[in-house]
């Protein structure tokens, strides 16, 4: 059925970003970034699965993640994959 995607431009608030740059300071896990691109993934991994039904796919092979910083504290995040239809059972 051919390739299906899913695409989000996700971002944090200052507050948060500010915590976030802290952290980095005295180490440890930037949890706000952690959580945001979790969301991310969340909303483009939906939104590529609910192409590939709206093609009538049973599956969807080979999937793949891309993250690329935009501006700031903002980050886009691209799913994709090949939407496939199941063959039937031999008899």
């Amino acid at each position: 059925l051919g390739l299906v995607r899913g695409h989000t431009i996700y971002a944090i608030w200052l507050g948060k970003d500010l915590s976030a740059l802290v952290r980095l300071l005295l180490g440890g896990e930037l949890t706000e970034y952690t959580e945001m691109m979790g969301k991310a993934r969340e909303l483009a991994l939906s939104r590529m699965l609910r192409q590939a039904s709206e093609r009538g796919a049973d599956a969807v092979l080979n999937i793949r993640f891309m993250t690329t910083s935009v501006v700031g504290s903002a980050a886009e995040l691209l799913v994709y994959g090949t939407a496939v239809k199941l063959a039937p059972p031999a008899a």
